[in-house]
């Protein structure tokens, strides 16, 4: 699950155009991210490797300094001393967090995926596993939006943090919170059924993983129509989406994914497509028979195995019914009950699938806080106008009463013009 981006934050202004082309290679590599559990390790191991050393760097100098004060000050303390003694106060201000979600709240599983896709949430059956997986166990998580520009310290998407620790590879980080927080899915299986599930896990994962791998890095067009991706929303760029998906396709089949090299390098590559959906068949028939007419493959309850059968059947699942591929054709008119399967854990663990697939939302599963009551808004404003009605209707009535009063002074005047008029014309 590895890729040749580095952990480091998205440069801005001039590089602008560079940057969009490598968040549109970062976005080639969902496929690869999400499916290639140990390549790349070497890239990963230097990032570690660097991340140590400058931590050894950070340390060693404090520590030189401290010493050499300590040798210097003797019984009298110095000036010198007293500057030496800072240092190291100095170099703890610089040390940088280890953890992007330096704010985290106790106990809280944040998640590094990627993003939403109009048909299912992950097009990474690595990060969509860790996901159920969190679901099923009850675990409180939050998914971080990074856009695609964060990898775990092995270069890995998915990772997780908790409690200011991160946590890397899908199996291991399933494995790490089962036993923090006793949330093992497999605690009621016996040993043969824990064999048959491991057995099943590393089919799905090493084989028809690459299987689903193989028709994607051949038919990158479809891949996209299939999934509905919008690279836009994916890679939050602006760049219009022709030039964005003329990128996906030159990386993903040049730099990045490096075409069919890697498929082939895991061996299905040499053969036919043909061939490679036929391997896919067997493994799907396989997955059917040991399922039979049970709701999850050891009972009534799920298990790992459910999470990683869901995680990958869901990519050949739902996929748009335009776009032809033989699996998901085979799948549904051979294996049933793994479609009624997919349903399943579909309706268990993501009861909000719509708002996730048409919100494109990475947290619908989080209550959202009440938008500034709408109510008390109205009310505010009903009391405004009553209190403006109020108002001018005050207004009027002062206005009235001002006419009136002039009314009444003109009326007097008037009386006595209309008299003085009567007697002129009398006297004459």
């Amino acid at each position: 699950m590895a890729t040749e981006t580095e952990n480091k934050p998205v440069v801005a202004g001039e590089e602008e155009k560079k940057v969009e082309q490598q968040a549109a290679a970062a976005t080639a590599t969902t496929v690869e991210a999400a499916t290639t559990a140990a390549g790349d390790k070497a890239a990963g191991g230097e990032a570690v490797a660097g991340g140590d050393t400058a931590d050894k760097k950070a340390e060693e100098k404090p520590a030189g300094e401290s010493a050499a004060a300590g040798g210097e000050g003797g019984d009298g303390a110095t000036s010198s001393d007293a500057t030496a003694a800072t240092a190291p106060a100095k170099k703890e201000k610089e040390v940088k967090p280890t953890v992007h979600k330096v704010n985290f709240e106790k106990d809280v599983v944040y998640l590094y995926q990627f993003t939403r896709t109009p048909m299912l949430p992950s097009i990474s059956p690595f990060c969509l596993k860790v996901e159920t997986w969190l679901r099923l166990a009850g675990l409180k998580y939050e998914n971080i939006d990074h856009k695609l520009k964060l990898r775990s310290k092995k270069g890995q998407l998915p990772f997780v943090e908790v409690n200011g620790e991160e946590i890397a590879d899908s199996t291991i980080i399933m494995q790490e919170l089962a036993t923090r927080y006793d949330k093992d899915l497999d605690a009621a299986l016996t040993q043969e059924q824990r064999n048959i599930a491991h057995a099943m896990i590393s089919m799905l994962e090493n084989h028809l993983v690459w299987v689903v791998l193989s028709w994607r890095s051949k038919n990158t067009e479809q891949m996209l129509k299939g999934y509905k991706i919008n690279l836009q929303h994916a890679l939050g760029s602006r760049l219009p989406n022709a030039l964005l998906n003329f990128f996906f396709k030159f990386q993903f089949s040049r730099k990045c994914f490096q075409g069919a090299k890697k498929v082939k390098a895991q061996g299905l590559g040499v053969h036919k497509p043909e061939e490679v959906e036929e391997f896919g068949r067997k493994d799907l028939k396989v997955l059917s028979e040991l399922l039979a007419d049970k709701p999850f493959f050891f009972g009534d309850e799920p298990t790992t195995l459910d999470c990683v059968a869901f995680s990958v059947l869901a990519q050949i699942h739902f996929i748009l019914d335009e776009v032809k591929y033989g699996l998901k054709e085979f799948m549904q008119e051979n294996c049933p009950n793994l479609v009624g399967h997919v349903s399943r854990i579909k309706e268990r663990c993501f009861p909000d699938w719509e708002d996730i697939c048409t919100k494109l939302d990475l947290n619908a599963h989080i209550p959202k806080p009440e938008p500034e009551t709408k109510e008390n808004k109205e009310g505010a404003d009903t009391e405004k106008t009553a209190e403006q009605d109020k108002n001018e209707s005050e207004k009027e009535l002062e206005k009235d009463n001002s006419n009136e009063k002039s009314e009444k002074k003109e009326e007097p005047e008037k009386v006595v013009e209309e008299n003085k008029e009567k007697e002129e014309a009398a006297a004459k």
